[in-house]
C-alpha cells in the first residue's frame, strides 16, 4: 500500500522501487495492476496450486505419532528419519509423501 501512495504522488517505478525496496519489474507489475483495478487489486490472493495432501485431522495424528518413541512404532534405532516419518505417514494416512513434503509435515509447513 506504501507503493499505491507514491503511484497516487506521481512519483516514477524506479524511484517507487528505490524507496520501497523492491525490484523495478514487481513495481510495473503492480502498477498496471493498479492502474486496472486500483488498490484492492494489490491485495494478496489465496494462493493457487494443488490442494494438499493431508487434511489437518491428518497432520495431527501423524504428529501424535512422531510424539511417540521410533522404537515403539516398530523401528530397530530411536530415531525419526525422513524415510520413516514417510513410511508413518503413509501407515496412518495412506499418503505417500516425497522427502521435500515430509520435511514441509516436520517444519510446520504443511498442514
Amino acid at each position: 500500500m506504501c507503493a499505491v501512495e507514491l503511484f497516487e504522488q506521481g512519483r516514477a517505478d524506479s524511484e517507487v522501487a528505490r524507496m520501497v525496496g523492491i525490484h523495478p519489474e514487481s513495481v510495473r507489475r503492480w502498477k498496471h495492476l493498479w492502474e486496472r483495478g486500483g488498490a484492492q487489486a494489490l491485495l494478496r490472493r489465496l494462493a493457487t496450486g494443488r490442494s494438499p495432501k493431508l487434511d489437518e485431522a491428518q497432520v495431527e495424528v501423524v504428529r501424535a505419532v512422531l510424539g511417540q518413541r521410533a522404537q515403539a512404532r516398530g523401528f530397530e534405532a530411536d530415531l525419526w528419519t525422513l524415510e520413516r516419518v514417510g513410511m508413518v505417514v503413509e501407515r496412518v494416512a495412506g499418503v505417500r509423501l516425497a522427502r521435500a513434503s515430509v520435511w514441509r509435515l516436520l517444519t510446520g509447513r504443511l498442514g
